[in-house]
Parts: structure tokens; sequence; C-alpha cells
């Protein structure tokens, strides 16, 4: 079994090397790495491990980034001292999700998990592992990079990626992008808001769906409420409730929403 590390502390890098090379015979790491940068390096020019095991908070930022910057099919087993990126953690590859600091024994249970894995997956060896990094793959969520919009009977792809924000209003639902074109779509909020990448959309109320690049600020507002200013004109005002400024506030920083 080969097997990457991801840890920006020395001493933490080297105990999880020992632990793991005395609980599975053969096992090979193929590189310690510390940092999210480096990491994204490494799996643009590396076919992957068989298996990740990576600390979440990085000296230049947090692992998951990895897995937004790159495609990543092998399972990962998270070694972290914080326990509120469990969710998170299960969406980007995690199989096990150790404390720190790591106790033999739960590391022994993670790696028997993986072998368990492979072992339902259909056999042994690169037959086993291929199925497994598949398997790890599908469970992805796959966000849509474009949507299909209407304007004067043609159906046109419009990227996300150009989109400011989604408005809904008496019905109707219209795609505003940044270069101030509108479209209409067929979608109600509700429905569209599964399809996009919550990193980079968010819910702002039951009119607005908003895209992070177009955000500017927020401000406050009467009773705990927050307005959100973005960098094109807007149909209405965007008013977030006080029982979702918190989630806004946390999306603005980059945290995973559960």
């Amino acid at each position: 079994m080969n097997i990457l590390i991801i840890e920006d502390e020395a001493k933490t890098a080297r105990e999880l090397k020992a632990m793991a090379q005395r609980l599975h015979k053969g096992l090979q790491v193929t590189d310690i790495l510390p940092t999210v940068k480096a990491a994204v390096a490494w799996f643009q020019n590396h076919p992957p491990p068989d298996l990740v095991l990576s600390d979440i908070q990085l000296a230049d930022g947090l692992c998951f980034e990895i897995f937004r910057s790159v495609t990543v099919t092998c399972p990962v087993i998270f070694c972290t001292a914080f326990d509120q990126y469990a969710i998170q953690a299960f969406e980007a590859n995690g199989i096990d999700y150790l404390l720190k600091p790591v106790d033999e024994s739960r590391l022994a249970g993670s790696l028997r998990k993986y072998e368990q894995l492979k072992q339902v997956l259909g056999g042994q060896g690169a037959t086993a592992n291929d199925r497994l990094s598949a398997l790890m793959a599908q469970l992805q969520p796959h966000y849509k990079g474009s949507l299909l919009v209407f304007r004067n009977d043609k159906i046109i792809p419009v990227k996300t990626a150009d989109m400011a924000f989604i408005h809904s209003a008496g019905g109707t639902v219209t795609v505003y992008t940044r270069d101030l074109q509108t479209y209409l779509l067929k979608e109600t909020l509700d429905e569209l808001e599964p399809q996009l990448d919550p990193q980079l959309f968010f819910r702002a109320n039951r009119q607005f769906i908003i895209h992070r690049d177009a955000l500017v600020m927020a401000e406050h507002f009467f009773n705990r409420r927050l307005v959100v200013k973005l960098d094109v004109g807007t149909p209405e005002r965007i008013v977030v409730s006080k029982t979702k400024a918190p989630a806004l506030l946390a999306w603005m920083e980059g945290k995973p929403l559960h």
C-alpha cells in the first residue's frame, strides 16, 4: 500500500509514518507534504496514492482547498485536533476522522476499514483500489458548471462562474450575469440551490441566490438582520434574516456550511 501524508507538523508526520508502517507490513509513504500549495502541486504531477492521511488545518489554509483545486479520487483518513470539520471531511473522500493525538489502535481501525472497503469492492490489488477510487469519485457532489437559460425562444448555456445572482419574483426566476445580461430560468430557487456549489453560491432568502464573486459587503440592518451589497444592481434589497445571518458570515469567511 502506498500512502501520502499531508501534515504541517514535522514531528506529527514522523509519528504517523512510523505508526502506519508498524501497523501495515509493506506500507510505503510516497511523500510528506506540509501545505495546501505543495499538495495541489503533488496531485497535479503524480498518480494518486492508495490512501491519504491528512491534517485539516495546514500552515496555508484548510486541506479542503486541495480537494476543491484538484481531483482526488483516493480515500482519505483525516487526523486533526479539531472536531468541527467532520461533516466536510466526509464530503471530501473521508473514510475516517481521527482526533489528535492519534492513538495507534484508532489508526489501526482506520486501516482495517480501508482494507474492508477494498474487499467489499472486489478483491485484492489494483482492481480493488481502482474500484474504491471510482466509488469515492462517484460519492463526490457534482455541481453544475452551466445552467440552461431562455431568451427569445433560444436556449442558451450560461456558465455559473459568470453569474452574479439569481432572483425570484412573481413566479419568474431570472439569472443576472456579471456583464449585466438577464435570462429566464425554468427551475425554482428551491430546485436550483442543491445544483449549485455552496462554496460559490449562497441562498440569501426566498428571492435571492448570490454568487461569491459578486459580493461586496454585508451591512447591519434592523433587528439584527443584514443587507448584502453586490457589485451589480439588484431589483430589490437583499435582506438576510437574523437567523440566517451567522451562516452568511461563515460563508463570507469561507467556512463550511452544514
